[in-house]
């Protein structure tokens, strides 16, 4: 393999790791890499997915401005450092993007894009990521021959150690000393013990951890002799102690190493603190949520659907925008109800003047929702077969609702008949948007027949590698 293939490769392959990883991590993800690769080299991109399609004047105005000095700033940053030490540069700030650069003597300048969903808990484990991508090409592109496959095995599986990283981040910054916690042990005992069923059940209620030195600052309801106390890698023994602060404001206190007692007070700042709701959970630093966990994985999502496309769709019709507000925090509220509950519903959102007419259980007279007695019969309501009926004044005309319409070439049929009867019935009907809820949570927003927050599933880099081009040609429209 000539140089030039073997640095292309590096690039690819460390692409595809990130992308591959925080698809899982999130959902699928895109990736971009902006980069010179020398002081004096021109600035090549790697965009194989379209990513930054959209931001091109942003980044003409970054990089080809009248009198810009970021390469002076960047090599007098970087001349008195030595060889593989990474620097920090600034985010870009491109809207719906979360981004992270760094400039080095031996690889001059990197800017990492990837996409900031919007239900993400905090998108520090996410930067965390793609710095690790920053410090493996450094490495792989300046070493002839590196086993370049483990740097993408690393990247595919870097969760849990990209949430310990921004942990130790946080907790350095603000505990000011060393920490005896060792955070990596303490995730993977929160994943087994959010795996462990007693007597069929899943564990529920608060465990935190905190540093020995702070454990004198906790006024505990009570302790565990020394000699008895269980270490925390011992999940099943966990688990069984959970029952005690199940369903209450009591939580499990541990050292990081043996839980010490049990405390109803505030979770101390910055202590690591895991909260099991069944089966799934969430990890926190105090009160700020990290991640989520489930299915023996963590997860960058809150569980909760944003919607974002459906406020988007109500923000641009005819409505003034404090109705169109209210309906939405409405929907939001009926469908959030629906996804905890672990049940499918279909909502119809009728934006007709003259509302339609559907098959199903009509309400005389139609049931507002901006009386708060009436949103609980609402959830009730979409707990039957079939679909509720709303209008755009917040009002319930009917549930139970069955919606028909002609076959169309693009329904889905694994995903069952609620979804594929909600596309045909928007497809036949205008100013109708139909919100399905599936029963494992996915929610999906159908307009004029089509999923508009549908993912799309990029393909992996490594089935389709396009050239490195100049970001002048990208900016000019050139396609990779």
């Amino acid at each position: 393999m000539n140089d030039a293939s073997y640095k292309k490769l590096c690039i690819a392959n460390i692409l595809n790791g990130v992308t591959e990883g925080l698809s899982k991590y999130s959902r699928p993800t895109r990736v971009a890499l902006i980069f010179a690769v020398a002081p004096d080299d021109p600035i090549s991109i790697f965009d194989p997915m379209g990513l930054l399609r959209g931001h091109e004047s942003k980044l003409d105005d970054v990089f080809y401005a009248p009198g810009s000095q970021w390469r002076q700033r960047i090599k007098e940053k970087i001349s008195i450092q030595p060889r593989g030490c990474v620097l920090p540069e600034n985010d870009l700030e491109l809207s719906g993007l979360i981004s992270h650069g760094g400039s080095a003597s031996d690889f001059f300048y990197q800017m990492w894009f990837t996409e900031h969903h919007p239900d993400m808990c905090s998108i520090q484990p996410t930067e965390r990521w793609l710095e690790q991508a920053i410090s493996l090409l450094v490495h792989d592109y300046n070493t002839k021959n590196a086993p370049i496959n483990s740097s993408d095995y690393v990247l595919k599986n870097y969760s849990l150690q990209a949430i310990a990283d921004h942990i130790v981040d946080v907790r350095d910054k603000h505990l000011g000393f060393d920490s005896k916690i060792q955070i990596p042990p303490i995730l993977n005992d929160i994943l087994n013990i959010s795996k462990t069923r007693e007597e069929g059940a899943w564990a529920r209620g608060m465990l935190f951890f905190t540093d020995p030195d702070r454990i004198k600052h906790i006024d505990f309801l009570t302790k565990i002799q020394k000699h008895e106390r269980p270490v925390v890698s011992n999940v099943k023994h966990i688990r069984k102690l959970l029952l005690a602060v199940e369903k209450s404001e009591r939580k499990l206190v541990s050292d990081g190493h043996t839980i010490i007692g049990i405390t109803d007070g505030l979770v101390p700042d910055y202590a690591i603190a895991a909260e099991f709701k069944g089966d799934y959970g969430f990890l926190k630093t105090g009160e700020d949520k990290i991640a989520s966990f489930f299915d023996g994985s963590f997860h960058s999502t809150t569980r909760e659907a944003k919607m974002v496309e459906l406020e988007e769709l109500l923000l641009d019709s005819d409505m003034d925008t404090k109705a169109s507000s209210m309906l939405f925090s409405l929907i939001s509220h009926l469908v959030h109800r629906a996804g905890h509950a672990r049940h499918g519903c279909t909502l119809v959102i009728d934006m007709n003047d003259i509302p339609n007419r559907l098959s199903g259980h009509v309400l005389d007279p139609p049931l507002s929702l901006l009386e708060s007695k009436n949103v609980d019969l609402a959830c009730s309501l979409l707990r039957i077969d079939g679909a509720v009926h709303l209008t755009a004044n917040a009002h319930i005309h009917g549930f139970g609702c069955l919606l028909d319409g002609k076959t169309i070439s693009w329904e889905n049929m694994a995903r069952g008949a609620r979804y594929n009867s909600a596309l045909r019935f928007s497809a036949d009907n205008s100013r109708i948007i139909v919100v399905v809820v599936s029963a494992d949570r996915p929610v999906s927003i159908i307009y004029n027949g089509i999923e508009i927050n549908a993912f799309r599933q990029w393909r992996p880099v490594y089935h389709y590698t396009p050239e490195l081009i100049g970001l002048k040609q990208y900016l000019n429209g050139v396609l990779l």
